[in-house]
């Protein structure tokens, strides 16, 4: 039996890589012979820098960079094993998990540590980039990420401005002049499934601003600033960004980085798909086991496992899904794709036993999925 073991991550518990490691384990206790096909996945967010350096035999790179509030931090990024290609979370400069809850503050928290990151990989040599912009704490538009990289944020009195999404409704012009010029030969890659425009109801702010810290005193203020950025910058670039779906992903990053990088926005599974050369793979094995920590109804938007299960069925291969849980109307599922979907959890449990047993619990259910396989072929 040949298995493609191609897992999301289990948030709070297992990385994508330890979840098809634990999945592997499993797998061939109940099967010494099976021939298993590792490729942890992710979709822009979390563990893209991992999966697709993992997958391609590339590196990790270590780099010094300002956090969300501008201190100095270890941070990351990752070079594809092509030696051209760089990978960046944004969420190792700029995430919500640098971050105490009560630092939490979208008016001054910055993108200019995904700048450095940036500037960091094109050090290196890297011309295309791709980059991950899930879990930011920034609702900045990307002004720290452009003044990193070098463009002047003026004010009326040509002035610049200071950091935060606090700081937008100053903003007067734009002089990129001084941006890094290795910037007009690069391909920069924006790997994201958030489709929000950058203001309004469905906006960066209204959307994500409270899990940023946002009152709604400041949702309304974050809103109109985001909103004066996104005119200067279609006036300035000449191209519609206020509107695009996507333009409000990352508090905003999505419209900085098509305005001044002239990036490309792509679904995440999509640009991990490709280079992880899924769809191949899927061709050439008997199943596929995919999960993450929740699969629900919602799964069916962009989601890992559902990119996974859809993949599967084109090419007629079995699938099944596994998750720490499974929330409501997941049957719904088994129409999109899914052969078998199945929670680790076997016994009631609080979240923190659960999250401490992951990895035996994700080991074992692997086990048991492979040995009900075997029982089953043999009553054929």
């Amino acid at each position: 039996m040949k298995i493609l073991i191609a897992p999301d991550s289990f948030k709070e518990s297992l990385s994508a890589t330890d979840a098809a490691k634990y999945i592997v384990e499993g797998i061939k206790m109940a099967d010494p012979d099976a021939v298993c096909i590792s490729v942890p996945l992710a979709d822009g967010g979390e563990g893209t820098v991992d999966a697709l350096v993992q997958a391609t035999g590339g590196s990790i790179e270590k780099v010094r960079v300002m956090d969300p509030i501008m201190r100095e931090i270890d941070s990351y990024f990752g070079i594809l094993g092509n030696g051209k290609t760089a990978v960046i979370e944004m969420a190792a400069a700029s995430g919500l998990g640098l971050l105490e809850v009560k630092e939490r503050d979208p008016l001054v928290t910055t993108t200019f540590g995904t700048g450095q990151l940036i500037s960091a990989a094109l050090d290196k040599g890297c011309r295309t980039l791709i980059i991950g912009i899930g879990g930011s704490a920034t609702n900045d538009g990307g002004a720290g990420m452009a003044q990193a990289l070098g463009v002047s944020l003026l004010d009326k009195n040509g002035k610049a401005i200071g950091k935060g999404g606090g700081s937008l409704n100053g903003l007067e012009s734009v002089d990129d002049r001084g941006i890094d010029q290795r910037l007009k030969n690069a391909t920069i890659i924006v790997a994201s499934d958030v489709k929000n425009p950058l203001c309004g109801e469905k906006g960066a702010s209204a959307t994500y601003g409270p899990q940023k810290g946002a009152t709604e005193r400041m949702i309304r203020e974050l809103d109109n600033n985001l909103a004066h950025f996104g005119d200067v910058l279609e006036k300035k670039y000449r191209k519609k960004i206020i509107a695009v779906p996507g333009s409000g992903a990352a508090g905003g990053l999505g419209a900085g980085l098509m305005a001044f990088l002239d990036a490309t926005l792509e679904p995440g599974f999509e640009v991990v798909k490709n280079i992880t050369h899924l769809e191949n793979l899927i061709r050439e094995v008997d199943l596929v086991i995919t999960g993450e920590g929740r699969i629900d109804e919602q799964t069916v938007f962009g989601k890992t496992p559902q990119g996974v299960a859809m993949l599967a069925k084109k090419y007629h291969v079995p699938v099944i899904g596994v998750a720490g849980s499974l929330g409501p109307n997941y049957q719904a599922l088994y129409k999109e794709g899914f052969d078998v979907l199945i929670s680790i959890i076997d016994k009631p449990m609080t979240l923190e036993n659960a999250i401490d047993k992951a990895a035996e619990m994700l080991k074992f259910t692997a086990y048991n999925l492979v040995r009900s396989i075997i029982i089953g072929a043999g009553l054929k």
